[in-house]
């Protein structure tokens, strides 16, 4: 059956005198016409190869000028196409400018129609993008994919994975998903990169900025807790550039996202199963292998598993300074967590020898979350002080107390710093490290 022309397709007729159909585009008055405009030329160019001896500008414009015959188009509005359809063949479609736009920290694709953003903390619909129909999706993905060797497709329906930049992503399609193909990318923050846009932003106090800062360089063991989408990661890369630059630092992750400036740093990644489920390598076998590779510093992006109890034993042996995130509501929650984690190993040791061994293995749990107007604090830096009763015991030494909420709607709330030298601040003296004494001193 032949292709519908653009006419008989969207019941669009030519305009026969000279004023543009698209002449207030600035506007967006006309959308739902630009867009379909737009999507019967992508189509044409997906269905169509490109002719080898056809350079790529000259062969868009030729469709264009193909598809749009008859029609008075603005210079902005035949601009604006010309992009969506460049960014489809050099880019990653209709969500390329949402992928550059650093105020967006994360894009949601639920459907052709249905994409949400996040952007200063709150989710909201984008109604500007759409994709075509769910292969149009399922396209873009294996586009986003393939590059590090990752496939998805019927027999192989769900994906992590990165862009160059570090952002991740999630795929998940049929027959997992039942409305289509349901992409989720978590953006790489190039506006979040240091301790001092951290400052800014009113995530901690300069207190706590200097004491996380010696306990990075005093070697301490860190646990990063926080829910979904609280900003571990982040939080986990700015107390990584604490680490002095003269050390060998492994990390570990599902999908690579830390971006370290220092010299010496071996990033490793977990390999999936192929379609003959084999070949996995999981982030447990790269952390009992990062223990042959003479690491100074383990960092792990994540522990939700079995490798809880690899990772604890190298705190436990002389691996000190290890960094990693968590899931978790709280401080003690992560902790709890963590031992659960660690019975999964199938291990036959007792309740009490897992809280011994975190107890001497964790020295801090800094705890992150994102509030209800969208900011992100460091609510809780704490620190195991006994195991008491049987129960690991954890004391505060840094918090951030809601109290309310502004005529405005943003969290109001106070940081504390506690009366209280945490049993840390030994430890941190003992390297040599001096500058807190105004903190703890007295």
């Amino acid at each position: 059956m032949p292709k519908k022309t653009l006419t008989e397709a969207f019941d669009i007729k030519p305009k026969q005198n000279k004023i543009s159909i698209l002449s207030d585009y600035e506007v967006f008055p006309n959308k739902v016409l630009l867009d379909s405009l737009r999507n019967q030329i992508i189509q044409n160019i997906i269905d169509d190869k490109i002719p080898k001896d056809k350079i790529l500008k000259d062969y868009i414009n030729d469709e264009i000028d193909k598809t749009l015959e008859g029609y008075d188009l603005s210079n902005l509005a035949r601009a604006h196409i010309y992009n969506l359809i460049e960014n489809e063949i050099n880019g990653y479609g209709p969500i390329t400018e949402l992928l550059e736009d650093g105020n967006i920290t994360e894009i949601m694709v639920n459907g052709p129609n249905e994409i949400y953003i996040e952007i200063n903390g709150k989710v909201v619909k984008d109604d500007s993008v759409s994709f075509i129909n769910n292969d149009h999706i399922l396209r873009t993905i294996q586009r986003m994919v393939q590059p590090l060797g990752r496939t998805i497709d019927a027999s192989n329906p769900m994906v992590d994975s990165r862009l160059p930049d570090g952002s991740r992503i999630n795929a998940i399609i049929p027959p997992l998903s039942l409305k289509g193909p349901v992409l989720t990318i978590r953006k790489f923050r190039k506006n979040m990169t240091s301790i001092d846009d951290y400052l800014r932003s009113g995530t901690l106090t300069p207190y706590m900025a200097r004491f996380l800062e010696a306990c990075v360089e005093a070697n301490l063991n860190i646990i990063v807790s926080g829910g979904t989408g609280a900003g571990k990661t982040t939080l986990l890369n700015i107390l990584s550039s604490f680490i002095p630059d003269d050390q060998r630092i492994i990390t570990i992750e599902d999908a690579a996202e830390l971006k370290l400036e220092q010299n010496h740093v071996i990033s490793l990644e977990t390999r999936p199963e192929n379609y003959e489920n084999q070949g996995e390598i999981t982030i447990r076998d790269l952390v009992i292998n990062s223990l042959r590779m003479r690491p100074d510093r383990i960092i792990v992006g994540e522990v939700r598993g079995k490798e809880a109890f690899d990772m604890l034993q190298a705190m436990n042996t002389g691996h000190d300074g290890s960094l990693t995130t968590m899931h978790a509501n709280s401080p003690i929650d992560a902790l709890n967590r963590l031992e659960s984690m660690v019975l999964m190993a199938g291990l036959d040791i007792p309740v009490s020898a897992i809280r011994e061994y975190i107890f001497n293995a964790i020295d801090l749990v800094v705890h992150i979350e994102r509030l209800g107007d969208g900011r992100r604090k460091i609510t809780s830096i704490s620190e195991i002080t006994e195991i008491k009763n049987g129960v690991l015991k954890l004391q505060e030494i840094f918090a951030f107390r809601q109290k309310g909420l502004t005529s405005n709607g943003e969290v109001d709330g106070e940081f504390i710093l506690y009366n209280y030298i945490p049993k840390v601040y030994e430890k941190i003296t003992s390297k040599g490290i001096k500058n807190l004494k105004d903190i703890f001193g007295k």
